[in-house]
């Protein structure tokens, strides 16, 4: 093996080192699974024998097995079918009219639908382009501000990335050896508290003038029987599909898996129903949905190969040493681990950061005596945090480009500002009480 002719600071510290190159590596834009995959080979040629690979197809093989991974693909299909179906431009516009009466309405029923859409789909960047192409013109229109206005749809469509059934949530499961049925009851206390924290943060901006929000009130809607059979017609399709994914699964009925199932083919019919199913939507819904699988799984394998030769090369016991030399109590491993993942998610996707650093940090978090399922969801909302953060949060370039033209980088940058800030309060309400996150599978499952 070379490491045994390498200076010690190199030898003795490789996996570091492994972590360092591969980090610096995906910040430059390298593509991630060659760049996982390549440098892990490197450094493992470099300090293991070559036989060590011989299980690496063994833990490819137990990756493919995983039933619960089979929920990715129908969750993905479901959320495309439902973004073509029309369903979300006709709730928007039934919630604009309902909440038309309310201070700041129109921005409130952005976020309602957000989260409805993020509860119908679970796919960040399809409900992200979709409460832009539809809700950011009408902001516009009724004299918000740019600002405002961007940070307003952004932010409400990044809550997908919290509100089951997340993809994110879905991914976070196995990692964290947590069920999936209990990530998903876990967070939907966390995403109502988000949804509040906006609504009431929109609703307070009101009382400050109309530099952001306008300060003339629409008449209210009269809630005649026609009115009344419109809400129920918009509200009725995505609470079915949120019923017949999450309830199977907090009722016990079906897996995350077969629910998944059962929402894709729900999605189909709600398409259906609004008549907007044809063989090219299938058609182009599939293709989607084999693309996104595609780049979660190849992602997936080259994360299991950077995790096979860091744990070879002793990097777990690395890092646990290093953690004990800083003397840290457990509040103040969980503060710097929420701030690193915080750091981390202005660069990388949820799925590397999932992946490469989540396996690393959680067994050394849950040694301390935290529960894996609250600091799981910990996690993912500190991720939907970074994940609309400037410079580089996904959400933030998923709504520029189908922003308006008159709608700059700059004001997108400046709008999403209050929303991180109402995210981190937040978080810190999840840290000072746990029970938030554990409470709700307790009383589902009656443990």
């Amino acid at each position: 093996m070379l490491v045994e002719h390498l200076p010690f600071w190199i030898a003795d510290y490789l996996a570091a080192w492994l972590f360092l190159v591969l980090t610096i590596a995906l910040m430059g834009g390298f593509p991630v699974t060659f760049t996982m995959m390549g440098t892990s080979f490197l450094f493992g040629l470099i300090g293991l024998d070559p036989i060590f690979f011989n299980l690496l197809p063994l833990r490819m093989w137990n990756i493919m097995n995983n039933t619960m991974l089979m929920a990715v693909p129908l969750f993905i299909f479901m959320g495309l079918a439902l973004e073509r179906s029309g369903l979300a431009k006709e709730l928007l516009e039934t919630m604009q009219e309902l909440f038309q009466n309310v201070r700041g309405g129109l921005a409130i029923s952005v976020v309602i639908v957000g989260a409805l859409l993020g509860a119908s789909t679970g796919i960040v960047g399809a409900t992200v382009v979709t409460m832009g192409l539809m809700s950011l013109p009408v902001m516009l229109k009724h004299n918000y501000s740019k600002s405002f206005a961007a940070g307003t749809v952004a932010a409400s469509g990044t809550l997908g990335q919290i509100i089951p059934p997340s993809i994110v949530l879905l991914l976070l499961g196995p990692v964290m050896e947590v069920p999936i049925g209990d990530m998903f009851i876990g967070a939907v206390i966390p995403g109502m508290i988000l949804v509040v924290l906006y609504c009431f943060f929109i609703w307070i901006v009101t009382f400050f003038g109309d530099k952001h929000v306008p300060a003339a009130q629409e008449k209210a809607h009269d809630f005649d029987k026609a009115f009344i059979l419109k809400i129920f017609k918009a509200l009725i399709p995505p609470l079915f599909l949120i019923l017949a994914v999450l309830g199977t699964i907090f009722a016990g009925i079906a897996t995350p898996t077969e629910s998944g199932s059962m929402g894709a083919v729900g999605a189909i019919i709600l398409t259906a129903v609004n008549k907007r199913l044809s063989f090219k939507l299938l058609h182009d819904v599939a293709r989607g949905t084999i693309k996104m699988t595609c780049m979660v799984f190849i992602i997936i394998m080259g994360a299991s190969c950077f995790a096979l030769v860091f744990r070879g090369l002793g990097g777990d016991d690395l890092l646990r040493e290093f953690i004990n030399s800083m003397n840290l109590e457990g509040w103040q491993l969980v503060t710097m681990v929420m701030i690193f993942i915080f750091i981390l998610g202005f660069f990388l996707d949820f799925i590397e950061i999932t992946y490469i650093h989540i396996p690393i940090i959680a067994p050394i978090v849950v040694e301390f005596g935290y529960d894996p399922l609250w600091f799981g969801i910990m996690f993912a909302v500190n991720l939907q945090t970074s994940f609309m953060t400037p410079p580089f949060g996904p959400s933030l370039f998923y709504l520029k480009g189908v922003c308006p033209p008159e709608v700059k980088t700059i004001h997108l940058y400046r709008g999403i500002i209050p929303f991180v800030i109402l995210q981190l309060i937040g978080l810190i309400i999840i840290a000072a009480w746990p029970e938030l996150v554990t409470w709700l599978p307790k009383v589902v499952y009656g443990s």
